[in-house]
């Protein structure tokens, strides 16, 4: 696989191009320098541990928008068995950005919906860069209606820098979708596990996010807004998007020392896009887990739990 170098891994990138340069010329001259690899990869692992242990809030938007990182269909692939897509809102059309059907995760029946970014510029072009339209977000409800139909529990991938903000995304109703998106979210009387894998941005993430247990992998993002976004509206330039990172405590660490986030997931070292099969696999232990402490619960508690967690978010130090 050939990644795309963040900034701050260049060093790294180039320690790594040497060692495989110096394993093609072993192969191809039957040199034996086993001792100057092991030296030189130790060398790499030391370093890439140094710099992800203390990553700052604008580095960590970096990793989560990284190309390399796995997307919503990877996990599909690899976790849910018998994945039956489900399309179209029932009302205007189908919105690629948002995934959804049913299928098997370890056995385990689930309705299953995410955002889908792509990973080329034809599927990114086609998924819009997995910002939604307002079908999608009724896509989404009719999803959860099917799963509470049915009494099964649902999973949610989030990977979006937010919604759709067009004017004909507008002109149907975007606001109204994701509010009633969120809204039916809280009257859910089945599980409810959501992930976030990279990106959660504003509404948009919400809208597929207000469930019983929210995860969110080590190295991904969680805001109301963009770093840009946010620094464009208080500095009036984009320029300014480190420091916006640094005030909107987007990152799991943060967010999960302010009760919004339920579970931190680690990356192996150097993040996902370093290892995806490898994170998708951690994933899916975590979504099974949190689903299995949920089993049992009946539906008024589940929905009871989801509506006060919610609800409560905010409060501390309120008179």
């Amino acid at each position: 696989m050939v990644l795309t170098p963040l900034d701050f891994e260049k060093p790294i990138i180039e320690l790594e191009a040497k060692i495989e340069e110096l394993r093609h010329l072993s192969h191809s001259d039957d040199i034996n320098i086993n001792k100057e690899v092991g030296d030189l990869q130790a060398k790499a692992d030391r370093q890439l541990r140094q710099i992800y242990a203390k990553l700052t809030p604008w580095q960590k938007v970096q990793v989560a928008r990284h190309p390399n990182r796995p997307h919503l269909r990877d996990y599909l692939s690899a976790l849910i068995d018998e994945f039956t897509p489900l399309a179209g809102d029932r009302l205007y059309g189908e919105d690629a950005a948002l995934v959804g059907g049913l299928g098997r995760l370890y056995g385990r029946p689930v309705v299953v919906m995410g955002h889908e970014k792509g990973h080329d510029i034809e599927t990114r072009m086609r998924s819009n860069f997995g910002m939604a339209h307002p079908e999608g977000y009724r896509k989404a409800q009719r999803l959860m209606d099917l799963a509470d139909r049915f009494a099964l529990p649902l999973v949610s991938f989030v990977d979006t820098p937010g919604a759709y903000p067009g004017v004909q995304a507008e002109e149907r109703g975007q606001a109204e979708a994701i509010a009633r998106a969120i809204a039916r979210c809280l009257e859910l009387r089945v599980p409810f596990v959501s992930v976030v894998i990279g990106e959660g941005g504003s509404g948009g993430a919400v809208a597929i996010a207000t469930a019983n247990r929210v995860l969110m992998l080590e190295h991904s993002i969680y805001s109301v807004i963009s770093p840009e976004g946010c620094a464009s509206i208080l500095w009036r330039s984009a320029e300014n998007a480190k420091d916006a990172a640094d005030a909107l405590k987007l990152t799991a660490q943060d967010l999960t020392r302010l009760g919004v986030v339920d579970q931190v997931v680690e990356e192996p070292l150097g993040g996902a896009h370093r290892h995806p099969k490898e994170t998708v696999e951690t994933v899916g232990r975590a979504l099974e887990t949190a689903l299995d402490d949920l089993r049992g619960h009946d539906g008024d508690a589940l929905r009871r739990e989801r509506r006060e967690k919610f609800l409560s978010m905010g409060r501390s130090g309120l008179t």
